[in-house]
């Protein structure tokens, strides 16, 4: 048998339900909240990312799948959701069709990296973004959205962690501060953060090499670089979040890994994920869409992989395919076609019912219904047949009953809601 590519996972029937749970959870909040779901190509052009994601972030360097295609252009899977967005917003002028363009999306990112727990290089992304609002308070309804999402799910223990990274007019300084901080002990960081020192700064904070932490923790923090207008907004941001009483705490090693990300960023964490604790995470991004050649509007969003909100899910939260609520039998031939007829009825009725395919004997059927742990079993054979009617045997009493062929719907229905109140 040929196996899986390395880094990718199939999702089986037994976790199935854990995703759909975050999945309609998701879906009710981010509709809850005003925002409309869009749906974009898994693959786009090289250059949407190299310009958006950021040349010297470690996705655009190591991690992007890209090849070239039969006609000679340069494609990649896509990484990651926001790049995308923001080129379906300015290709298909949602600024004029939507009041407020305040997007989500779910769908498979891809990214060349070594699989661990929760994180594969084929992975699955929900994002939420939106554009053209530069207020401050909607900083801080998307950080409630992701938070609500998070508490909603019942994930126990989450964290929010925000910081400010600036803006193109005190980001400079900051980052000035950070290498002269740094000074000749540049040198004793990894190669990655040497690298990082002299093409972009705040990209050291992101590097997870045990022996250069105690270096980047004394590094400057870039709150303490915020121009006025920029530390007015993150001062606004926190007071919203106190307002709504969502608890937080400042952390200055956030700077999020991508490029594009300005003023407020933010993550929420978990407890029970181990070292790669991340639930979910975003932030502002007002350059972003002028850097892509349009119009120039300001951003925000966030992302979650749903392999880890799946993981971090309580146990309870998912399980599997329930047992059906009839299990149909059929003896001999002419009454396997009445058989298949009542069956699909009984779905069409909104009742789970099953049945052998196999034409095996009642006996072997009777088996496989108990295996299923079907509450109630329909026995159609000649005698039955011939009287218009079938048996509906109790499997827990072993008490049994003859019902009208005409009226075995609905009796099954009174059945199916009495068992299921």
């Amino acid at each position: 048998m040929i196996p899986a590519i390395r880094g990718t996972h199939d999702i089986l029937p037994a976790e199935v339900e854990r995703w759909q749970r975050v999945e309609s959870v998701s879906r009710r909040l981010f509709e809850r909240y005003g925002y409309a779901e869009v749906r974009t190509p898994i693959i786009e052009r090289e250059e949407l990312f190299a310009k958006g994601t950021g040349e010297t972030t470690d996705i655009v360097q190591k991690e992007m799948y890209a090849f070239t295609d039969k006609g000679g252009e340069r494609i990649t899977l896509r990484p990651e959701a926001t790049p995308s967005l923001v080129r379906a917003f300015v290709e298909h002028n949602l600024e004029q069709a939507m009041a407020t363009a305040k997007l989500y999306l779910f769908g498979p990112m891809f990214r060349y990296e070594r699989p661990q727990k929760g994180r594969y290089r084929q992975f699955h992304q929900l994002d939420v973004e939106v554009f053209g609002v530069s207020d401050p308070a909607v900083d801080a309804e998307v950080i409630d959205l992701a938070w609500a999402l998070v508490t909603e799910l019942g994930i126990p223990g989450p964290e929010l962690v925000i910081n400010s990274v600036g803006c193109p007019v005190c980001r400079p300084a900051f980052g000035e501060a950070l290498v002269a901080s740094l000074g000749s002990d540049v040198s004793r960081l990894c190669a990655d953060c040497q690298r990082r020192a002299a093409t972009n700064p705040l990209r050291i904070f992101d590097c997870k090499v045990p022996e250069d932490q105690a270096l980047i923790d004394a590094l400057p923090h870039s709150v303490d670089y915020l121009c006025e207008a920029c530390r007015v907004h993150f001062a606004s941001v926190e007071r919203h979040l106190d307002m709504y009483g969502i608890p937080y705490r400042v952390s200055h090693r956030l700077v999020r890994g991508l490029d594009y990300y300005t003023r407020t960023t933010f993550e929420i964490l978990g407890t029970n994920l181990g070292a790669q604790n991340a639930l979910l995470g975003g932030g502002r991004y007002d350059g972003l869409m002028k850097d892509l050649g349009g119009p120039d509007r300001v951003g925000i969003g966030f992302a979650a992989g749903l392999e880890r909100l799946v993981l971090a899910l309580p146990e309870t939260a998912g399980r599997q395919v329930g047992p059906p609520d009839v299990f149909v039998t059929a003896i001999g031939e002419p009454a396997r076609d009445v058989a298949f007829q009542l069956v699909r009825e009984l779905r069409q009725a909104a009742i789970r019912a099953d049945i052998d395919y196999e034409g095996r004997s009642v006996r072997a059927q009777m088996k496989r219904a108990d295996r299923l742990a079907a509450p109630l079993v329909v026995i159609i054979g000649d005698e039955e047949l011939s009287r218009g009617q079938v048996r509906v045997k109790d499997m827990r009493s072993g008490d049994q009953v003859d019902v009208a062929r005409t009226e075995i719907v609905a009796f099954l229905r009174g059945r199916a809601a009495a068992a299921n109140k």
